[in-house]
This record gives structure tokens, C-alpha cells and sequence, in this order.
């Protein structure tokens, strides 16, 4: 029952199916992909899940080894990396207020540990040197063109 509601869910989301194109805010998506997603199930010492979360890479060819781009924790089961068919690839898939955001990546690794990979990894690149996710949206004003100046009012 729940790979069915997933399927639809997809179904409902992927361009050129569902219920048609749609418009308003609610309707915006922001895709990405990457290289690897990792969905890690981190263990305390008795070996009881703590927390599920889902670790977005892409492949360093200058030191040969997967860099984070960003994570994310698993709050719903809704948030877990599907498997696509066509094209083949894995993809996760959250709200992030009216936008709706989606990570694809062709490889999907799941892993049990006791470390956290994702700080694991800041030993090889630092959080704030990382590839952000997602381009920054900029605003446009509606009255931008009206405040460019021109020669005359220099």
C-alpha cells in the first residue's frame, strides 16, 4: 500500500503526468542532481536506529572521493529515496514551504553506522566550502525596470 502511494505521488509531481500542468505558487519545482544519495540509519551503541537521514554527494575527480553537498533528516517515511524506472535513478522529494524540491542521483547507498558520515566528511572538505544544493533564488521586483538609472539622471 505504501509503494502505491508513492508511485502515485510521483506520478502526481514528474512533468507530463498527473493532473496537468499547474500554476500559482504552490506549484514551483526545484530540481538537482547528484552524484550519490546515501540514506543513513545512524545506531547508537546498543544498536537502536536514532535517526534516518539522507546525505547528497558528488564525486571529486582531484582527490578520487565522494564530497556532501548538503543532508537532510528523515522526518516522514514520505521523505525516503524512490526508485525511478525511466529514467533509472533514485530521488527524494520534500516541501520546503511553497516550493517543492527534488535530488536525483543515479547511484543510492544505504548505510547502518555509529559515526555520522556527514561530519565525517567535513575532514576532507569544510561545510562552508561545499556546493550548495540548490541555486539561491533572487526576487525580482515588479518595479525593477523603473529603478535602473539612466544618463540623464545620474
Amino acid at each position: 500500500m505504501v509503494l502505491l502511494y508513492k508511485f502515485a505521488a510521483v506520478l502526481l509531481l514528474w512533468p507530463g503526468t498527473g493532473s496537468g500542468p499547474s500554476t500559482g505558487p504552490d506549484s514551483s519545482i526545484t530540481r538537482t542532481q547528484v552524484d550519490l544519495i546515501e540514506l543513513n540509519h545512524f545506531m547508537d551503541e546498543e544498536g537502536r536506529e536514532v535517526f534516518q537521514q539522507v546525505i547528497f554527494y558528488d564525486w571529486c575527480k582531484v582527490n578520487k572521493r565522494f564530497h556532501v553537498r548538503a543532508w537532510r533528516l528523515i522526518k516522514k517515511e514520505n521523505q525516503l529515496p524512490i526508485q525511478q524506472w525511466n529514467p533509472k535513478c533514485f530521488q527524494c522529494t520534500w516541501h520546503d514551504g511553497h516550493l517543492l524540491r527534488q535530488v536525483r542521483a543515479t547511484k543510492l547507498r544505504k548505510t547502518w553506522t555509529q559515526q555520522d558520515p556527514e561530519r565525517v566528511n567535513r575532514k576532507f572538505l569544510a561545510e562552508d566550502q561545499r556546493i550548495p544544493l540548490f541555486r539561491a533564488r533572487v526576487a525580482k521586483r515588479p518595479d525593477a525596470a523603473s529603478t535602473t538609472q539612466t544618463p540623464a539622471t545620474r
